[in-house]
């Protein structure tokens, strides 16, 4: 297991709970049916002409993600500044499926995904044509070409977004943000904004039930999602870290680290928020 391929402690059955509330079947599956059909909307849009997909404004595309997880049942609050245009490392922690169309949300982007998605016979091509940047996780040696290729993206100007804990998380349990993705933002000169995920089951509750974690299927998530009742998605856009500081890459991942994790922490210090989970629940 190489540093590149990290796993999180976090398991479905020691971390994930199920809504306390649920929406009966039939309206379960009327979500799932919207959240396709939105989905094959872009998929469409994706593999039509080029022409067509320029013409296509960032807020539409912004609108059109925060539909796909309203379908999904799932309220959206998005909250801080707007991101700034040009070259920019979108960075988030990680705790389901869900949290990629919530960064595109924020600013859309070219999004970092492990090379099998590639080989996917559904989603793979249209990623393609979608711009993700495929990272062989399983092989240490090809980590500097990405950085390279990531770095590229941004200096001709694109948004990037990485989950740097290298893992989903349950949402109570964090992971250290890994450094090599902060390297391609200092080599491009590029600013950092660090973006802070929560799911809540009420208005101070934490959330594990949107949570993507250990040997969970994607099936067994999307369906725990979509008959959950109550859900909201908390997006909280941090203050952006400007280019080249702090000056190494350690330093810059620390930065982003404490900007996203560290909210989180004084939430559940002053017990309303979030609470620490327990060994029980998670192996930190």
């Amino acid at each position: 297991m190489s540093a590149w391929l990290p796993v999180a402690p976090c398991t479905p059955g020691a971390c994930v709970e199920a809504s306390r509330r649920a929406v009966t079947a039939p309206r379960a599956v009327l979500r799932l049916t919207a959240v396709a059909a939105l989905l094959l909307a872009g998929i469409v849009v994706v593999c039509a002409p080029p022409g067509l997909r320029r013409r296509l404004s960032a807020d539409l595309v912004r609108r059109w993600c925060r539909w796909v997880v309203r379908a999904s049942g799932v309220r959206v609050r998005v909250t801080g500044a707007a991101a700034p245009e040009g070259g920019l490392l979108l960075v988030a922690n990680h705790v389901s499926w869900l949290d990629i169309p919530l960064l595109a949300a924020v600013r859309p982007a070219r999004m970092l995904a492990k090379s099998e998605v590639r080989r996917w016979p559904v989603a793979g091509a249209p990623a393609a044509r979608a711009g993700v940047l495929f990272i062989e996780r399983d092989r240490l040696r090809a980590l500097p070409g990405t950085v390279d290729a990531i770095a590229g993206a941004l200096r001709a100007g694109a948004a990037v977004a990485a989950f740097p804990e290298g893992s989903t998380w349950c949402g109570r349990a964090r992971g250290p943000f890994r450094r090599a993705v902060f390297q391609a933002a200092l080599d491009a000169g590029v600013p950092v904004q660090p973006v802070r995920i929560r799911y809540r089951s009420g208005p101070r509750e934490v959330s594990t039930t949107p949570a993507f974690v250990g040997l969970d299927t994607l099936l067994a998530s999307v369906w725990r999602v979509a008959s959950a009742r109550g859900l909201t998605a908390e997006v909280e856009v941090c203050p952006v870290l400007p280019p080249g500081r702090p000056g190494d890459r350690r330093r810059l991942a620390e930065a982003a680290e404490h900007a996203v994790h560290d909210g989180a922490r004084r939430e559940g210090a002053h017990g309303h928020q979030e609470k620490a989970p327990s060994k029980s629940m998670c192996a930190l």
